[in-house]
């Protein structure tokens, strides 16, 4: 009994080295990972093309391409399923299985096959389930891991989450002051445009994200001068995320290098790991 165990417990390791990020030296672990993105860049390119009438004598292959994909959409899941344990080593495997399935990646990973094989057994729901089957593009999520550029990306929105929730919020703290203010100025001239806050709240955020789009404009003199003070805070304000944004990628380009060179004079490598409080290695 103990023997078996241990087989499945060395089995379940060798699957969850397969299926998580292959190392370099892991061929097998590297070709799940292309199959992967292959998988999802077909199913993904088939999806748009079915929606062509011009392409309607290739619909039995866009079928047969969607089928098997999304087939490997749920053997991708039900291999995550069983080797979750691996993924959450600190907790029972029951709750590990649970914690997997109610994760950001699990729930995308269920939404990516499910919805394809229930109209069958409900036809009249087929376009309610259709709408879920959208779900799979947040399957492009999980391409960061395999590109250290796009990467890059994730780290740099999770080190200036702060201070992109911050100019977030001095551009929404404008816009709802200019809303009142717009609406203030401008009800009594165009009441059937400045209709309630919501209205001016519209324009606001046309005129701050430079959209513009002329559906809702200011006609009085004094609702013209405010606008023209606003549209300029407005630039100023919208261009402090962009800013962030770009410090933060300068940052750590500049970072990475210094340890790529650091690692090519001392030939070793370098790789970063996440450390959660009393981890348990």
């Amino acid at each position: 009994m103990e023997e078996k165990k241990s087989k499945w417990k060395d089995c379940q390791n060798r699957l969850f080295r397969i299926i998580s990020i292959g190392a370099i030296a892991d061929t097998t672990s590297k070709a799940y990972d292309i199959v992967s993105v292959v998988a999802l860049a077909l199913n993904l390119l088939v999806s748009y093309c079915m929606t062509f009438d011009e392409l309607n004598r290739f619909m039995p292959v866009f079928t047969w391409i969607e089928a098997i994909t999304v087939f490997f959409f749920a053997v991708d899941f039900f291999l995550r399923l069983i080797t979750s344990e691996c993924l959450f080593p600190q907790i029972p495997p029951g709750h590990a299985a649970v914690k997997y399935i109610t994760s950001f990646n699990g729930i995308i990973d269920l939404l990516s096959f499910v919805p394809y094989y229930i109209p069958v057994y409900t036809p009249t729901g087929a376009a309610a389930f259709r709408l879920l089957r959208v779900a799979r593009i947040f399957r492009l999520f999980r391409i960061n891991a395999y590109f250290d550029s796009l990467n890059v990306i994730g780290e740099v929105l999770m080190q200036k989450r702060k201070q992109l929730m911050s100019s977030v919020f001095l551009i929404l703290t404008l816009m709802l002051a200019s809303s009142l203010v717009l609406y203030g100025l401008e009800h009594d001239a165009q009441p059937d445009v400045y209709k309630n806050a919501f209205s001016g709240f519209w324009w606001a955020a046309s005129a701050i994200l430079t959209i513009g789009y002329g559906d809702v404009a200011p006609v009085t003199l004094a609702g013209q001068i405010v606008s023209i003070f606003i549209c300029f805070l407005g630039v100023g304000l919208v261009a402090i995320p962009t800013g962030i944004i770009s410090a933060g990628f300068v940052e750590q380009y500049q970072k990475l290098k210094r340890f790529s060179d650091y690692g090519v004079e001392a030939n070793i490598r370098f790789i970063e790991i996440r450390v959660k409080p009393n981890d348990s290695w």
